[in-house]
């Protein structure tokens, strides 16, 4: 059963991998570029770093260093320093970055066949692959990056939501994104 299950997973993950890649070469970007692209549309303030990106795609620093001045050179990200601490860089995704993956993320053909199935389908199935990927990250020990609405600090007071972590407000739209700090 898991060898099966592992193999249905790969299948659709190549899928996805191969038809995103299609999508990327109408820019020239790298499949690397594109994770990375995809990845700083989808995290929070908080991991929107160089470092955070190297945790999250698993790769050395010089390899996204790399793929991010690639990025930055097409005009898909930009780079900011954090308004409290000088020393912090955040790399933001511009509006051609945001129109790019809007046409590739998910791909097309995806989206198509997800619509195949019933509501309730998607719903099973989401629900099913989001319990697999939490049992997954607490047998590897790699709970990181997570939705900060799922995560253990997220605290709705009086006042709002705020982080437990950092004590800082979130919006709503905070805390639909993916954080490093995420834990369970």
């Amino acid at each position: 059963m898991n060898d099966e299950l592992f193999n249905l997973i790969e299948r659709l993950a190549n899928l996805l991998r191969q038809e995103t890649r299609l999508e990327g070469l109408s820019l020239g970007l790298q499949p690397i570029q594109q994770e990375a692209l995809y990845y700083l549309s989808t995290c929070n303030r908080y991991s929107d770093t160089t470092l955070a990106v190297t945790e999250f795609l698993g790769l050395t620093k010089g390899t996204v260093s790399q793929s991010l001045k690639v990025l930055e050179n097409k005009s898909l990200i930009i780079r900011q320093k954090d308004e409290k601490d000088k020393r912090i860089t955040h790399l933001k995704v511009t509006n051609s970055g945001q129109a790019f993956l809007a046409k590739t993320c998910p791909p097309q053909k995806f989206s198509s066949a997800v619509k195949n199935l019933s509501t309730h389908e998607q719903d099973e199935t989401k629900d099913l692959l989001y319990k697999l990927l939490n049992n997954y990250q607490e047998v590897t020990g790699r709970t990181a990056f997570g939705v900060c609405k799922n995560c253990k600090f997220n605290q709705n007071t009086p006042e709002g939501i705020r982080c437990g972590l950092t004590f800082e407000t979130l919006s709503l739209d905070d805390v639909k994104l993916i954080c490093k700090e995420y834990s369970t």
